[in-house]
């Protein structure tokens, strides 16, 4: 485990040293979005009585879904205060930059044209209330994924802002994100040097388990690293970073301890069907290295420690992980806890800073 040296996310480490991956800013109400939408919008969302957008991913009640301290003093959600934000994290940790990952639930309403609106509101209120008070935060680019012309139009109107660094798309969806569908969003993310970020969430409609609908919330927590699976494969397979070469995708919040065993599997197959996939045209695994990247939180940890580290080794690359706290969901208890396994210094800096540098352009 890292604990209290020089490079290390314990006491006496140098200011500066740590980039976070996944930070989830909160709107306090669907009313600080007013300013930022047209009238019309406005008097849609009063009408018809809608008090919030946000999504059910971390029930208020269950103790992964916030952080001891994380509800601010006005009572809004954990993550809608900035001073708590830099209070907890930014300035208790040193951190260099954090990125935003916001989950509103733009992404689940069926009204293509509304959540296109409420997409522009949020990436506005997050330039206004976010990015333009605090220069050590970057966001991610909310975009309506219901339909991808309308995403890729909105990620070609922010993909210039030097505060965004990556297009937020959530893991569960209608259709695999490696389908043509998809592509107008990936093209438009090329074109502007922006990251794919590919987060835990969705609601498509579709069981949230390839055998059927779960009946608790440990079965939908505990099933998102299939999805995050199935998406992976999806990417390589349909040829997405063939047709992108410059395209990067961060798998965030989904773990990575699965990802060893996956790659064997996907080169073994490949090498049987791959008159079928022509365009992947080498081991899937080196496409996978080169073109992804995975955050740390939530860690699956094993009761061995070497376990951990021997994953960590079979992912075949130092450069794939990235730091990350998921603030202000509740993961770990003490700082040192959040990279649990003691690293050669190297491989820690890479994974604190080196990687998400390198990754972003920060």
């Amino acid at each position: 485990m890292i604990r209290e040296s020089a490079s290390s996310t314990g006491q006496g480490h140098d200011k500066g040293v740590l980039i976070d991956c996944d930070v989830h800013n909160a709107l306090p109400s669907i009313e600080v979005l007013y300013p930022h939408l047209s009238d019309h919008w406005r008097d849609y969302i009063v009408e018809r009585g809608v008090g919030n957008l946000e999504p059910n991913y971390y029930p208020a009640g269950a103790p992964l879904s916030a952080r001891p301290g994380a509800v601010p003093p006005s009572g809004g959600p954990p993550g809608s205060d900035l001073d708590l934000l830099r209070g907890q994290l930014l300035d208790s940790w040193d951190v260099e930059y954090a990125i935003l990952n916001c989950l509103y639930g733009v992404q689940l309403v069926h009204n293509e044209d509304w959540a296109a609106a409420m997409a522009r509101a949020v990436n506005d209120w997050q330039v206004a209330e976010w990015l333009d008070k605090e220069p050590r935060l970057r966001a991610s680019i909310v975009v309506p994924t219901q339909n991808p012309e309308m995403a890729a139009e909105e990620i070609e109107r922010l993909g210039d802002h030097p505060g965004f660094v990556q297009a937020l798309l959530l893991v569960r969806t209608e259709m695999p994100l490696g389908k043509r569908h998809y592509w107008p969003i990936y093209e438009a993310a090329e074109r502007h040097n922006l990251v794919i970020g590919i987060h835990a969430g969705g609601s498509p409609g579709n069981p949230i388990t390839p055998v059927g609908w779960p009946s608790h919330y440990l079965e939908d927590y505990v099933s998102l690293a299939q999805a995050f699976q199935s998406q992976l494969v999806s990417l390589v397979s349909e040829g997405v970073f063939a047709k992108f070469p410059g395209l990067r995708a961060v798998l965030i919040e989904g773990g990575f301890t699965w990802l060893p065993s996956l790659m064997w599997r996907f080169d073994k197959n490949w090498k049987g069907l791959r008159g079928e996939v022509a365009w992947v045209d080498r081991l899937p695994s080196e496409i996978i290295h080169e073109h992804v990247r995975l955050t740390i939180q939530p860690v699956d940890e094993p009761p061995n420690q070497e376990y951990l580290l021997q994953t960590m080794e079979q992912i075949g690359s130092e450069e794939m992980l990235l730091f990350s706290t998921d603030y202000p969901h509740w993961h770990f208890d003490e700082r040192e806890d959040a990279l649990p396994v003691e690293l050669p210094p190297e491989l820690e800096r890479k994974i604190l800073v080196e990687n998400a540098r390198a990754l972003y352009g920060i």
